[in-house]
């Protein structure tokens, strides 16, 4: 392929793909299985044929090629909706989704990848896709170090009639029956509608906290990415997602949702004609703080019955969440983040009034539970309250600043982009530079997964609380002094040897 071929080739795909960088040190190596291993035999479920072929040569490429072999496939013209699809499908198959979480975040994560790619400049616009193919291989990997689980076919003589799948489904779930579920849902996605599907199945994947959220989040992406797919690839993606649904059994997190499920009852039936009320937000932020789930749900049912809308309370919810996070940068405040963005994404999707309100409240259990959670790995600190934060004294003068001084100060660089936005800054510009560095330097799931969520939970919040969203946002983005990620010399060679 000659040069000029090259780069009519990038230009098409959205650009250069790489630009400029530093040194970038080798990604440690990881035992793989052997292709021969990874071939589709009758014990392993099979997909439509348009993603079957993308998903083997996805399972089979070794992680050191993959990079190449995905390039070579989209200028022979593969569309992005099929790679994504086979990339997505390739981990259905291989990764065990118990728990939820873990080396399972290379599914969940490939819909927060899409979502900030669509948005990209144009030079980073794939970057994102190959972040996420070489994150499977690694999971991919250690899936087959743990055992080698793969989706099966389903029983088929065990699934239900269309008249009774939903009903066997329902027991199945209330149950914790995983080899029931698992025929039930294979019968529903056969003969329900996607929003028949998915009404059915939202209220079990908000009922428990346990695996810190992720359960609902599972739920949320899957819907996301087979919007963009298709449904008709449903089937394997909903019996996984049930698989991870009833991990564990019933247990003590799933108590708020028994406690929920009565709440909702008392629940004016006009709650939707609610008023926006910046006084209740504040003061659902501040009654967070100190409530148990219980008296955070209550708490939710008294403001909508005194006609608060839904909407300042779910300002409250991303605002305290948010809070957690500014206290502590870790794993636990994190998913308080993405945990309340795929609540809230619920809330949204869902047609049930039922549903919708569930979603509320469990949104308001759980940051409850977030919050005991980070407490309980120590180190939490009782300030800076969300609600208090102060601007400096002056916006940065460029916006590049803020990402510096991510670097050597978050509470600085928070107090700067506060300023920013209460200034009028817009939004766009802050979200291209955080995207790209995410792009450039990220190299966990998790930088992606959190900002998909903020980034979309800030654009669906109220505007007087967007600035302080965006301000808790800096606290987990990356910052313009780190090192790139090794990920974009990798990405430079596979361009190079076309």
């Amino acid at each position: 392929m000659s040069l000029v071929d090259r780069r009519d080739f990038l230009r098409e795909l959205g650009g250069t793909l790489v630009t400029g960088g530093a040194a970038l040190q080798s990604l440690l190596s990881l035992s793989m299985a052997r292709a021969e291993d990874l071939q589709v035999t009758p014990s392993v479920v099979r997909f439509r044929p348009e993603m079957e072929d993308v998903a083997s040569w996805i399972e089979q490429t070794p992680r050191e090629q993959i990079l190449q072999k995905a390039v070579e496939r989209l200028k022979a013209g593969m569309g992005y909706r099929q790679l994504v699809g086979g990339l997505f499908l390739a981990g259905i198959r291989n990764i065990k989704p118990r728990p939820v979480g873990f080396k399972f975040h290379a599914v969940m994560v490939i819909n927060s990848a899409h979502q900030l790619s669509l948005d990209a400049a144009q030079p980073d616009r794939l970057l994102p896709f190959f972040w996420a193919l070489d994150n499977f291989k690694s999971a991919q990997a250690q899936d087959v170090k743990e055992g080698d689980w793969v989706l099966a076919p389903v029983n088929e003589a065990a699934v239900p009639t269309p008249s009774k799948s939903r009903e066997r489904f329902i027991d199945a779930m209330n149950r914790w029956d995983s080899d029931a579920a698992d025929v039930a849902v294979a019968g529903l996605c056969r003969s329900g509608s996607a929003t028949e599907v998915m009404e059915v199945i939202w209220p079990y994947a908000i009922r428990d906290w346990q695996n810190i959220g992720h359960k609902a989040i599972f739920a949320a992406q899957a819907w996301r990415t087979l919007e963009l797919i298709g449904w008709e690839h449903a089937e394997p993606v909903m019996r996984s997602l049930v698989f991870g649904l009833l991990n564990g059994g019933p247990g003590d997190s799933a108590i708020p949702y028994d406690v929920n499920l009565e709440l909702v009852k008392q629940i004016r039936p006009d709650w939707m004609a609610g008023r926006i009320d910046p006084m209740v937000t504040t003061s659902l932020v501040q009654a967070l703080r100190q409530a148990t789930p219980k008296d955070a749900a209550l708490a939710v049912v008294s403001h909508l019955n005194q006609g608060a809308s839904a909407a300042s309370l779910w300002d409250a919810l991303l605002l305290a969440a948010s809070e957690l996070l500014m206290r502590q940068q870790a794993i636990v405040p994190l998913h308080a983040t993405t945990a309340t963005n795929a609540l809230f994404y619920i809330f949204r999707e869902s047609g049930s009034d039922s549903t919708r309100l569930l979603s509320l409240l469990q949104a308001a259990s759980w940051i409850v539970l977030f919050r005991e959670g980070t407490r309980a790995r120590g180190g939490f600190p009782d300030k800076p309250n969300i609600d208090e934060f102060q601007p400096s004294d002056q916006p940065p003068a460029q916006l590049e600043t803020v990402f510096v001084e991510l670097q050597q100060d978050r509470n600085r660089a928070a107090a700067q982009t506060l300023a920013y936005a209460r200034a009028g800054g817009a939004i766009g510009p802050f979200f291209d530079a955080a995207r790209h560095l995410i792009f450039t330097k990220g190299t966990d799931a998790h930088d992606f997964k959190f900002a998909a969520s903020a980034f979309e939970d800030i654009q669906n919040a109220s505007p007087a609380v967007r600035p302080q969203l965006l301000a808790a946002s800096v606290y987990y983005l990356r910052s313009a002094g780190e090192n790139d990620s090794p990920l974009l010399q990798r990405t430079r060679e596979a361009l190079a040897v076309l």
